[in-house]
Formats: C-alpha cells, sequence, structure tokens
C-alpha cells in the first residue's frame, strides 16, 4: 500500500509530504506535517540563515524518538532542482553536501525527516574561508540559561568595544549562540585562533563564571565558550532549527533588549510561527555588514599560550598540544 502523502506548494515547487499525520514531537503530538509547514512559515529567516551554506541533516524519519542519523552527504536520489556543494573533511575526503539556494530545499529535506539543520560557516563560492566567527555559550552542569545570558551581555560588551556587531539566538536547550558576520579572508585555522583569543578575553574578564577548558574535569560549574565551533566540519543548528526533544523547541533569534528577559522554553515549533508573521526575522541585517577580525589574531600572538586541543575526531593539528585528558596524562604523552 503506498504512502499517504499531501502536497505544499513551495515558491515555484510542489513538496511531496510523505505520512503527515506521524507523531514526530509525543509531548505535544505534533506531526511531521507541522515539522514541514514550519519550515515554510518562517522560510525567509530560515533562508537567510542557510543560504548557499554546506549543510549536515539530522534526521529522525520517526520522530525525535528515533535514532538520529546525521547526513553530510546529499541523497544520491533527489530533485534536480536541489543543490549540491563540495566540502573538504579534516581527513582530507571529501562529499557533497546540501547547497541551500531556497525555502523548498529545506521543506524537501523536512519531509525526510530533518529536525536539525547545521549550516558549515562557509558559502558555497568559497568554502575554504569562513564568513561567520560563531560563539556557543554551552553551559556546564550546575549552571543553567541564566550564566549563559550574563555570560552573553560579558560577549556583547566585548564586541561593542571592538566595534563588532553579534546576532544571538538560543540554542533550543540551555545555550545561546552569538553569530558574528566576518570578512572571507582568513581560513579556519585563523578564525578558530581569533575564536581562542575572543574566549580567553572574555574568561580573563569573568574568571567566576567562564572557561575554556576544553576538557570537561577542568570546567567547572561555568559557561563553557566552545572555541571549537569554529573548526572545519563543525557545525551548530542554524537559527530557526527545530531541536530534536519531544517539546520541539526552536533555536531562536533574539534581539538583544529581548535576550535581557527571554526564557527559551517560550520558544516552540507551533510558538515561533505567529512570532514571526508579527516580527520578521529579527537578524535580518545579519549580513549588512562584515568584520575584520586583524585585533583577534593580534591578542592570540600577544598571549603566547598558542593553540588549544581538537575536538577527538581531528587529526593532530599542527601547533595543537598534547590532546590527552589531564587526569590520564603521563610525562611525554601527545
Amino acid at each position: 500500500m503506498a504512502s499517504p502523502f499531501i502536497e505544499l506548494n513551495v515558491g515555484d515547487r510542489v513538496v511531496k509530504v510523505t505520512n503527515p499525520d506521524k507523531i514526530y514531537f509525543p509531548e505535544i503530538k505534533a506531526t511531521k506535517r507541522e515539522l514541514v509547514e514550519y519550515y515554510v512559515s518562517v522560510g525567509e529567516g530560515a533562508l537567510r540563515a542557510l543560504r548557499d551554506r554546506p549543510t549536515y541533516l539530522k534526521r529522525h524519519p520517526d520522530g525525535v524518538t528515533s535514532e538520529a542519523i546525521y547526513q553530510k552527504r546529499v541523497p544520491p536520489k533527489h530533485p534536480d532542482w536541489l543543490e549540491t556543494v563540495t566540502v573538504r573533511f579534516p581527513s582530507g575526503r571529501s562529499a557533497d553536501a546540501l547547497r541551500v539556494t531556497e525555502v523548498a530545499a529545506i521543506a524537501y529535506c523536512a519531509n525526510l525527516g530533518t529536525i536539525d539543520f547545521h549550516p558549515w560557516p562557509t558559502r558555497a563560492g568559497d568554502v575554504e574561508h569562513p564568513d561567520e566567527l560563531r560563539i556557543d555559550l554551552d553551559p556546564q552542569p550546575g549552571t543553567g540559561f541564566e550564566q549563559a545570558r550574563q555570560t552573553a551581555f560579558e560577549v556583547h560588551e566585548l564586541l561593542m568595544e571592538l566595534g563588532m556587531r553579534g546576532f544571538p539566538k538560543t540554542s533550543g536547550t540551555r545555550g545561546i549562540h552569538i553569530y558574528v558576520r566576518i570578512e572571507p579572508r582568513w581560513s579556519f585555522t585563523e578564525v578558530r585562533q581569533a575564536a581562542i583569543a575572543f574566549a580567553r578575553q572574555i574568561e580573563r574578564r569573568r574568571p567566576d563564571l567562564t572557561t575554556t577548558a576544553w576538557w570537561k574535569e577542568e570546567r567547572g560549574e561555568k559557561v563553557f565558550i566552545d572555541y571549537n565551533q569554529n573548526a572545519r566540519d563543525r557545525t551548530i543548528a542554524s537559527a530557526y532549527s527545530v531541536r530534536a526533544r519531544p517539546h520541539a523547541p526552536v533555536s531562536t533569534p533574539v534581539t538583544w533588549q529581548e535576550l535581557a528577559e527571554v526564557d527559551p522554553r517560550d520558544f516552540d515549533i507551533r510558538t515561533v510561527p505567529p512570532r514571526f508573521a508579527e516580527l520578521g526575522d529579527v537578524h535580518r541585517e545579519i549580513d549588512d555588514r562584515a568584520f575584520g577580525i586583524e585585533p583577534l589574531l593580534a591578542w592570540y600572538e600577544q598571549d603566547g599560550r598558542g593553540d588549544m586541543p581538537y575536538p577527538p575526531n581531528y587529526p593532530k593539528m599542527p601547533g595543537e598540544p598534547k590532546r590527552v585528558q589531564p587526569s590520564k596524562a603521563r610525562p611525554g604523552a601527545d
């Protein structure tokens, strides 16, 4: 028996949605159809966050209670109009990833069970030079969104001192992401070094609140500033991404004024569309200006501490310190 389906008009495309009544988010009984229609309703904002970026898909074809499929490659069978871009992994291998160019592409992938969209900080025209500095504030056990909020305003103050503009969004869980558009003139290594320098400066100002320690055993009850989100092939759920939780929370762009009082639990698959209909994309100005990172690279050199560990799946990187958990380190280990 053929699967039930509906067809949605998305721009100039017709997107087929199979099994539209399947429950994807059991806590609120939201269906697959609601997921696809959600992305269409916030399409302008979601497209701004994803446009021309190599994008990975986090798929749950049977809903959030099923195991996730992290898909870096576009499925072999896909519509002719769905575009791709070739990316190179740290291992040296390459793949054709999704290149989002229209809202219909987002809807098509949502029909495949994609709940989270994870874009690279680069554009298809130049995948080797990021145009986005990502500041990921990750509350550690014993802390929560309130500590992330305090850290975000420390970030805001430092960005203003640098003459840079950051755009905050809720992570969809307990954290906060802040994006800064940068000129695409630097390598992944250099942008990551800039992120390290920025994180160290925040840590220097608020050692009671923040940490740059890569190893969890050294972080304590603080907010971890995850500089490694700027490494090649690392991605963060995009603005307007639904997160794979039973209550369908959304990683939602906010203004700095809103961030002072916002509760991330207020943003979900059903509350964000009317907010978007009223306010539009509050990050609509994010592409208006790109900034240089020369001051951050100068801080990195002046700091003198050099590099910090990469994620464990990366090959040993030039200049990287030993990548071993401190409690398990042996003299001479690297």
